[in-house]
């Protein structure tokens, strides 16, 4: 990782505070472009494409099949202005499917005179027949005291993942820890001194726009990071630690270090700030949120679900019938599976299910920890498992993060207490940069057996310690045979399992 200049965090430390200040001269009289490029829900025919100036700009872009850029198509994007933070996003459409794309950004001031240097990239847009796939999932970035450290290059998983070359990345949510400030050091068990970058808008718990804006500007300071953005389009979701820690609607917060308490309050504003610097394309968005599906040729579609906005309280009771997905999302996972011509339906999920994830004395996530028949939200998970069942649905895989481990869980009504589901299987792997933690214990009703675990031996353990992790996921083109690599921070396959397709009539 280069070394962080002064001028460097002021530009930081100005995405949490707007653009340019009344009677703040810039240091040069051309844009920069400061945070560097992204692409994002990737289809058949292009991507979102993102940046972000430091002053009012026009994003202008160019497009070509090769890194020279001859015959390039010239698009006119967004101005980029104080109302969204300096950031824009402009879908790039009518390209070919299954080809590689090159891209080169510039911002040039309104006046038309002047240009910041350009920044390129590439993606390849998803393939329409049987055309071999990778994609890599994580979540759970700068969390737990955990953030830029520039004595051991950054976030360094960022690099091995963009090292096996996947064809997108599924950023399984707990994309920003706005409610973990760092500090500018942290004294380790054995001695060893871990050093943190730190901006304004991660010293203090994020409550404001700029703030929460703030956090994912913070990530985006890793040269791991941008290179990898750069590269991999991303499908986003979002969990708790964007907002706060284990938040559902209409909470209201104790927490001493809020003055803001209303949880809806924070969650507007964290929403607004996760859309402005994420590559997301809200027309995709079923709501206009976060939940959505994307194709990837013949083998793979991807549905990404909302488990955080629609949740009920975690004070409700463990028993009854709880909501995690709402019964239109629900509805709209159940009949998306049920129509897609994928040999395999991916769920990415924010959070797992067979996990119990406890809040204090209450239930975060999706499992109420208890045996037998559902209760909770386990009610409504075991509606949408039903229903698969009985529609035939086969080839469903839930991909997730959240719990800080990596695992693998084979859920069987064979050991279940509610028997009425196929068996599936789900992946978790995480953090790709947070503390590591875990394992968590397993619910019974869905019959989930922990296959492979690979956790810590005690809790929060720096990025230092071997435990940070993602998963791969390779699809052969032409056998449609999928493979799950769960892997460390550096790349290395702990565990593998490959998977056949169910035979069809």
């Amino acid at each position: 990782m280069t070394d962080v200049t002064r001028r460097t965090l002021l530009t930081a430390g100005m995405a949490t505070a707007g653009l340019a200040l009344p009677g703040v001269a810039f240091a040069s009289s051309r844009p920069t472009l400061t945070h560097g490029v992204q692409t994002g829900d990737v289809t058949q025919h292009g991507a979102v494409l993102w940046t972000r100036s430091d002053r009012p700009a026009r994003m202008l872009v160019e497009i070509a099949r090769d890194p020279s850029f001859r015959h390039a198509r010239r698009l006119r994007g967004p101005v980029l202005t104080p109302d969204t933070d300096g950031t824009g996003k402009l879908r790039l459409d009518h390209l070919p499917p299954g080809c590689e794309v090159h891209y080169r950004v510039v911002a040039e001031d309104l006046d038309g005179r002047v240009r910041s240097a350009a920044l390129t990239g590439s993606f390849r847009t998803a393939p329409v027949g049987r055309a071999d796939v990778r994609f890599t999932w994580s979540g759970d970035v700068a969390g737990q005291g955990w953030g830029i450290n520039p004595d051991t290059g950054g976030m360094t998983a960022y690099r091995a993942m963009l090292d096996r070359d996947p064809h997108f990345f599924i950023n399984s949510g707990d994309t920003v820890y706005a409610d973990n400030p760092l500090q500018e050091t942290v004294t380790l068990p054995d001695g060893r001194v871990w050093r943190n970058l730190v901006t304004p808008a991660k010293a203090k718990v994020a409550e404001t726009l700029d703030e929460y804006r703030g956090q994912f500007a913070y990530n985006l300071l890793d040269d791991n990071v941008r290179a990898f953005a750069a590269r991999v389009p991303t499908i986003a979701q979002w969990d708790d630690h964007e907002v706060v820690n284990n938040w559902y609607p209409g909470e209201i917060l104790t927490l001493p270090q809020y003055t803001e308490k209303r949880v809806d309050v924070l969650a507007a504003r964290a929403f607004q700030a996760f859309h402005e610097w994420q590559p997301i394309d809200a027309r995709r968005a079923v709501d206009g949120r976060v939940y959505r599906s994307f194709t990837y040729g013949r083998h793979v579609e991807v549905f990404v679900v909302d488990m955080r906005s629609y949740k009920d309280a975690n004070t409700a009771p463990r028993d009854g019938r709880g909501v995690v997905l709402g019964e239109r999302q629900a509805r709209w996972l159940v009949d998306g599976l049920t129509r897609s011509r994928a040999t395999w339906k991916i769920v990415a999920a924010d959070l797992p299910i067979g996990l119990t994830v406890p809040d204090g004395a209450d239930i975060e996530g999706i499992a109420n920890g208890r045996p037998g028949a559902p209760g909770g939200r386990e009610h409504e998970l075991a509606g949408v498992l039903r229903t698969l069942s009985r529609r035939g649905v086969r080839d469903v895989v839930w991909l997730t993060a959240d719990v800080h481990y990596t695992a693998a869980h084979h859920y069987s009504p064979d050991r279940a207490a509610f028997t009425d589901f196929d068996p599936f299987w789900e992946f978790v792997s995480g953090p790709l940069h947070a503390g590591a933690f875990g394992p968590n214990a397993l619910d019974p009703t869905f019959g989930p057996e922990a296959v492979f675990v690979h956790a810590p031996p005690r809790a929060n353990l720096s990025p230092l310690e071997g435990f940070q992790h993602f998963g791969e996921v390779d699809i052969d083109g032409a056998t449609g045979e999928l493979t799950v690599h769960l892997r460390d921070g550096q790349g290395t396959a702990l565990w593998s399992k490959t998977l056949r397709p169910s035979a069809r009539g």
